[in-house]
C-alpha cells in the first residue's frame, strides 16, 4: 500500500508560481512512476506531468515550458513546480502513483492522493 499526501495548493495571481508537494509512504511493486493530474470544474481529469522512479520526466505539451516535475528519493516526495500561471490552470491537482511505459507515459494509476486546490485569479 502507498499513501500519497499533497500540499502546497492555494490562491495565486495570474503570472505567479506555486510548488506542489506529494509525500509518499509505503511501498508497492506495482508502481514505477509518480504523476500529477488535474481536474477543472466540468472537465475530465488530465495528466499534467510524469516522473519515473529513476527521475525521467515527461510533461505533455499543454503545460510544457511552464511546469516541471522533480523527485526527491531521499524524502519520497515528488514536486510540481508551476510558473506563469493562468486562470486555465485553476483545478484540483492530484498526485498519483502507478506504472509508466518505457516512453514515460502513465499506463495505469494504482494510488491517488486526496487532491489540492489551485486557484489562479485575474
Amino acid at each position: 500500500q502507498v499513501q500519497l499526501v499533497e500540499s502546497g495548493g492555494g490562491l495565486v495571481q495570474v503570472g505567479g508560481s506555486l510548488r506542489l508537494s506529494c509525500a509518499a509512504s509505503g511501498s508497492s511493486s506495482s508502481i514505477n512512476a509518480m504523476a500529477w493530474y488535474r481536474q477543472a470544474p466540468g472537465k475530465q481529469r488530465e495528466l499534467v506531468a510524469v516522473i519515473t522512479n529513476y527521475g525521467a520526466p515527461n510533461i505533455p505539451g499543454s503545460v510544457k515550458g511552464r511546469f516541471s516535475i522533480s523527485l526527491d528519493n531521499a524524502k519520497n516526495t515528488v514536486y510540481l513546480r508551476m510558473t506563469s500561471l493562468t486562470p486555465e490552470d485553476t483545478a484540483v491537482y492530484y498526485c498519483a502513483a502507478g506504472w509508466a511505459d518505457t516512453l514515460g507515459f502513465m499506463t495505469s494509476v494504482t494510488y491517488w492522493g486526496q487532491g489540492t486546490q489551485v486557484t489562479v485569479s485575474s
